[in-house]
């Protein structure tokens, strides 16, 4: 069997060519090495351990698990699961529904998902970034940032449902155009059909993808890579102009700075009037610095940007507001027409640049400022010339402390006061895991916003979230905020104090280093790339096929053993105390040392 890596760097170099279209993609799905590196890719996640519709979860993974669901696939006896529905909270307070396939069509899932991902990656547009490698929330933004200066309106988009709207005719159309293999093709659609489980009753699924699959991302991808590409060809025909004009005023400055130059200052021979000439260039040229170089009403100068993450988008336009009624107009058509999707009425906004547009969480505007200060190589220049300016409102910061159930709101003399509040959810939690929930939510909060041209506001968030914490370490053990800060203080910091298993003191502390900005933190991606090194040794596949008991030694086929949380384990069994030393929540062990295990009787 080819190796992985091979299988995958060929459809990549393939997927490069124009025009290529990939025939052979179903045979990719025998190859078990391709599920064992899915399988070494899926099994540390924790959701792993959740109930399929079936009722089987990633424990008791074997050699012979693969090799079943591979006659599966290469019969095409294969039929996917329908997935267990749950419910999610969305921040509007309404409900998203979440697919949880069974861990055997994940497999088969991840294993789809590489081989798309290696097909479609090099074609997608630069302007998509949501679950593509390499690229995130922050490379987004920070092109916004880069590519949008000078935007005088935004379109806000937002795809009605779009996960649960997904045209299933559509999508199996646009996967034709780049895949003739119609037996790989229809392993894609018996997913789209597979339906759910909702309360012990199976519905069918007409359209969408079921949020929670591991190939509904990529399938989303490129099923909107339409919609990217529409775009490019319409910035291609929107687009006008080589370059705004001059503004006149600008040019006004310039010219009177030269005249006296040219005029007056190269024949006058008297000092104190030569001084006084070059105090007045000095003033002219202070004042040139406050106008803009560019006409900012040139009619003869337009310019469109887009940028897309997931199902949202935002455009920018340097044209008129008729313009950009226009732009909204002709996108729902075509999202309407070729890709039977709806635009959100609701959220999908028309914004004067000067006022900040929604994406992503941040407020995005352009800032024009006549304000000017030397740069690093000593030159006078504006410090917002329609720039773009990334920023955390106050409306999100007080989403977040709310949903933290950190602070209560109270109104006097028409404002709002934020008060800092217990949390009593956490009060049977040890002081340990207390600090560290709140230090994991203030540094998660903080590395989402680090770009923020206004970072230094999280203190704001900071000052309430170090105040609750206080709050609920005094409801904890009945005292005041008080004698608890005395309590834990050790010079400025708030420091617990807690022994580990090998019975040592060590101490951590309450989370102290600002709010600094942070402009490099784009190459962080949402999700990395297909893993084209195959595992190495010592990993859970070799453990596989090493087909010796990790217990109890006998030589025979294995299964894997896995455990949610390492520290869900109690350390009584010597099972547990043997993954425990070895850090692993896994366990390779004989058909008879699993059943023991999950019966109790291993001891």
């Amino acid at each position: 069997m080819r190796n992985p890596q091979s299988v995958l760097n060929s459809l990549t170099e393939q997927s490069t060519r124009p025009n290529y279209k990939f025939e052979r993609l179903y045979r990719i799905m025998f190859n078990e090495e391709m599920y064992y590196q899915a399988y070494q890719k899926l099994y540390a996640n924790p959701g792993n351990m959740t109930k399929g519709s079936d009722g089987s979860t990633i424990d008791g993974t074997s050699i012979s698990t693969i090799k079943q669901l591979v006659e599966a696939i290469r019969d095409e006896s294969y039929k996917p699961a329908p997935s267990r529905r749950v419910y999610i909270l969305k921040k509007n307070g309404k409900k998203r529904p979440l697919g949880i396939p069974s861990f055997g069509d994940k497999l088969v899932q991840e294993v789809i998902r590489m081989i798309l991902q290696s097909v479609y990656e090099s074609y997608f547009e630069d302007s998509s970034h949501g679950f593509r490698p390499k690229r995130s929330c922050h490379t987004a933004l920070t092109s916004i940032q880069r590519t949008f200066t000078g935007t005088k309106w935004f379109v806000e988009g937002d795809i009605k449902g779009f996960f649960d709207n997904i045209d299933h005719g559509v999508l199996i159309a646009i996967l034709s155009e780049r895949i003739a293999d119609d037996r790989f093709l229809r392993l894609i659609r018996k997913f789209l059909n597979a339906g759910y489980m909702e309360d012990w009753v199976f519905n069918k699924t007409y359209s969408g993808t079921p949020q929670g699959g591991i190939i509904s991302p990529v399938l989303a991808n490129i099923y909107l890579d339409k919609l990217d590409k529409y775009a490019s060809e319409y910035v291609a025909k929107f687009n006008k102009g080589k370059a705004k004009k001059v503004n006149p005023e600008y040019a006004k400055f310039t010219w009177m700075a030269s005249n006296l130059v040219v005029r007056k200052l190269k024949v006058e021979q008297d000092r104190s009037i030569r001084s006084q000439l070059l105090a007045k260039i000095k003033e002219l040229k202070k004042q040139r610095i406050l106008v803009p170089f560019n006409d900012a009403m040139d009619e003869n100068y337009r310019r469109l940007k887009y940028i897309r993450y997931a199902d949202d988008f935002l455009i920018g336009i340097i044209g008129s507001k008729t313009d950009a009624q226009k732009i909204k107009e002709d996108f729902k058509m075509y999202l309407s027409e070729k890709l039977k999707l709806e635009l959100s009425e609701q959220k999908t906004l028309i914004t004067n640049a000067k006022s900040p547009a929604q994406f992503l969480g941040y407020e995005v505007s352009v800032r024009k400022s006549s304000a000017a200060k030397r740069n690093k190589n000593g030159v006078l220049s504006r410090i917002f010339g329609e720039r773009v300016v990334l920023e955390i409102g106050n409306a999100t910061m007080r989403k977040k402390l709310l949903d933290y159930d950190a602070m209560t709101i109270s109104v006097r003399s028409g404002k709002e006061v934020w008060k800092p509040k217990s949390r009593p959810c956490m009060k049977n939690n040890d002081d340990l895991e207390i600090l560290s929930q709140y230090n994991a939510e203030i540094r998660g909060f903080y590395n989402y916003y680090s770009i923020a041209n206004n970072s230094h506001t999280i203190d704001s968030f900071y000052n309430i979230m170090e105040y609750s914490m206080y709050k609920t370490y005094a409801c904890k053990y009945q005292t005041t905020t008080r004698k608890v800060i005395r309590k834990y203080s050790e010079g400025k910091e708030f420091v617990v104090k807690y022994e580990n298993k090998g019975g040592k003191i060590l101490s951590s502390k309450f989370y102290n280093d600002g709010f600094a900005r942070k402009a490099n933190v784009g190459s962080q991606p949402d999700l990395v790339g297909n893993s084209l090194q195959f595992a190495a040794r010592g990993s859970l596949v070799d453990r596989l096929k090493a087909r010796k008991c990790e217990f109890c030694a006998a030589t025979e086929d294995l299964e894997m053993h896995h455990v949610r949380k390492l520290k869900d384990l109690k350390g009584k069994q010597d099972w547990e105390k043997h993954m425990i030393a070895r850090r692993r929540k896994t366990l390779a062990v004989c058909f008879n040392c699993h059943r023991k295990i999950h019966y109790g009787k291993m001891d």
